[in-house]
């Protein structure tokens, strides 16, 4: 696929914002109603991979159903034929911002930028739970913070409340966020979710994720095993975020908040609106003045299998 060129009549890719084994995603103009898109198209080599097909078409239908305002949304859905093969794309909304994983390579995050980035994260895996959908692969790479607040996004390896990973054994997610329930090979549930969301905040708010852990290995071990250290003294940071970030990392699923609690304290903390507002399937946007995000010349999207 080239720049310039058309799909379905309207898209008109322009650059590329990021490529990886199953997708590449382009910043494309959306010539009938005027605005700046991003076109996620399946790999070329994966032409021929119904599985992979199927994922990406049930990315498109799991986000395009949820409709909410932290959660990237989804326009269209197609496939094209290139060089003779058959390629599944999905139109999604233009981010324009940074994502959580480029703000915390300089350290951690001033407890307020973080408690405000999580609620509004909290509240996009609520919306996401509420129907059903686990996101499985919760981890700073796949927030996106903008200047008119944040964004959930690579639906990509989503699933239903009590599916499992399948056949051979092979987990599916980021080693470093995986929950210990998954990686005992149990069904997927909106817990897990939460506790990936704990280890985001953690990392966050410390600087560093809460055991030492360097290898895959370790890291699976830890989740498993590990007692995770208690977050060091932060001046300012409520005790209720404190305990809330243990909670979340909770061994047993059962003990974990649920993401609109999460979304609930820590909004109460930054200091958004009535925490009601962000049960809604329209949570507010929040603006992150404080936040700006840096621009680098072009903006960044991460989409599902793709590092910009």
């Amino acid at each position: 696929m080239n720049r310039g060129q058309l799909i379905a009549g309207r898209y008109r890719l322009q650059e590329v914002l990021g490529r990886g084994g199953m997708a590449v995603v382009w910043r494309a103009d959306d010539d009938v109603l005027g605005r700046q898109v991003a076109v996620k198209v399946l790999s070329a080599n994966l032409a021929g991979d119904p599985e992979q097909q199927r994922l990406i078409r049930t990315e498109a239908r799991a986000v395009a159903r949820l409709r909410h305002a932290n959660v990237v949304a989804v326009h269209d859905y197609g496939e094209l034929i290139d060089e003779g093969r058959t390629l599944s794309y999905v139109v999604m909304e233009f981010v324009d911002g940074r994502t959580l994983a480029d703000m915390l390579t300089a350290g951690r995050l001033p407890w307020k930028v973080a408690t405000l980035v999580g609620a509004q994260v909290g509240a996009a895996l609520a919306a996401a739970h509420r129907d059903g959908i686990v996101h499985r692969d919760v981890k700073p790479a796949n927030v996106m913070v903008t200047s008119a607040g944040v964004k959930l996004v690579d639906f990509g390896i989503s699933a239903t409340v009590g599916a499992t990973d399948g056949d051979g054994g092979m987990l599916v997610g980021t080693p470093a966020y995986l929950a210990p329930e998954r990686v005992r090979g149990g069904p997927v549930r909106p817990a897990t979710d939460v506790y990936a969301l704990g280890l985001m905040m953690y990392l966050a708010l410390a600087g560093r994720m809460p055991w030492d852990a360097s290898t895959v290995t370790q890291m699976v071990k830890a989740h498993v095993y590990a007692k995770p250290a208690p977050l060091p003294a932060i001046p300012g940071l409520p005790s209720a975020v404190a305990r809330l970030v243990a909670r979340c990392l909770a061994k047993k699923p059962a003990d974990r908040p649920s993401a609109i609690e999460v979304s609930e304290v820590l909004g109460e903390a930054a200091g958004l609106p009535s925490a009601s507002l962000l049960r809604s399937m329209s949570a507010p946007t929040v603006t992150l003045a404080a936040v700006r995000p840096r621009r680098t010349g072009r903006a960044v999207l991460i989409a599902a299998g793709v590092v910009a």
